[in-house]
């Protein structure tokens, strides 16, 4: 076991595959001399060269469909967004180009492309780069999407992602690429479609996902203390949701609440609602309660830009409400 911050985990994954699989290249503003916005590709463009690790103009749209033509004749190529809101500049290339592809030619291309880079609110990065695209995305057909959450996950999620034959845009945050976790030498790599269970219990499940797993568990303490026994879910997979796993836990507590850093109107949390109640409504004894961003600009003032997103106290909160309706 080796202690690895997340920003080298994911360069391990993309380092390993580009050694294993010479289909494999990554493309992206400042990827190649520079080595990336927050050093993820460092030295892989002395390690692989200019033709494997290419720098382009600041041009998302042209490199992304790029990108996705390069794909269609049998290359494998790894998208790095410099910030993630920027590709919103490629959304057509991504939506009607990558995800829909493979459909529309009866199946006669694959689309094994990554799409991958920092997002979430920062520390005063700005409305503009402090973006959560997951829910623009959310609903175009063809596309999984993934959010890491640990070291641990980031590479075994960005390996199996490069694996795949469908688009895949990987979401990453911000403020976790510092995060430190000892991870296995040998080679392994994980399931793309799957949650994780961070933590088994009885009481209610939470559900929650990136940055936020770490906020429930900051309030975990807390209510451990306070004598709650909270089951909590990482969805990881956020396209498609792993409702196997979702239910199972519903069954068990009968409660949920989902915290997210995605913005309320039209969020993840809004479709897990419309499923859970799909599928497992007899199943709860108390409507589903989420917690998520204000619905606003993520504004520049750091005081300010705290008030917009959940916070740990305001989770041990939710769970005491929510506990508060035993029938």
């Amino acid at each position: 076991m080796a202690e690895t911050l997340l920003f080298n985990a994911l360069r391990e994954a993309i380092d390993e595959e580009m050694a294993r699989d010479s289909t494999v290249f990554v493309l992206g503003e400042d990827v190649g001399h520079y080595g990336g916005s927050y050093k993820v590709t460092k030295d892989l463009y002395q390690k692989y060269g200019e033709l494997r690790v290419l720098d382009t103009p600041i041009a998302e749209n042209s490199f992304t469909g790029l990108a996705v033509g390069s794909a269609m004749t049998g290359l494998r190529p790894i998208i790095e967004g410099m910030n993630m809101g920027f590709l919103l500049l490629a959304f057509n290339q991504i939506a009607n180009n990558a995800g829909m592809l493979r459909y529309t030619s009866g199946g006669n291309f694959k689309i094994p492309m990554v799409i991958r880079g920092p997002g979430g609110v920062g520390r005063q990065l700005g409305a503009e780069h402090s973006q959560r695209l997951e829910a623009y995305f959310q609903a175009v057909p063809g596309l999984k999407i993934v959010a890491c959450s640990t070291p641990y996950n980031a590479k075994g999620l960005l390996k199996s992602a490069i694996r795949d034959d469908n688009p895949v845009l990987f979401f990453e945050h911000v403020l976790l690429y510092n995060l430190k976790e000892n991870l296995p030498e040998e080679e392994y790599l994980l399931p793309l479609d799957k949650a994780e269970i961070v933590r088994r219990g009885q009481d209610v499940t939470i559900l929650t996902y990136s940055r936020m797993r770490h906020h429930v568990t900051q309030a975990l303490k807390t209510l451990e203390k306070q004598g709650y026994d909270p089951e909590v879910i990482d969805l990881i997979s956020l396209k498609p949701l792993d409702m196997e796993t979702i239910g199972a836990s519903i069954r068990k507590t009968h409660r949920v609440i989902i915290v997210e850093e995605c913005m309320r109107t039209g969020g993840i949390a809004a479709e897990l609602i419309a499923s859970i109640n799909e599928r497992f409504f007899d199943e709860l004894d108390a409507p589903v309660l989420r917690l998520s961003s204000q619905d606003i600009p993520t504004p520049y003032n750091g005081m300010l830009e705290r008030l917009t997103i959940v916070q740990p106290e305001q989770i041990v909160e939710a769970v005491e409400k929510m506990m508060a309706l035993r029938v």
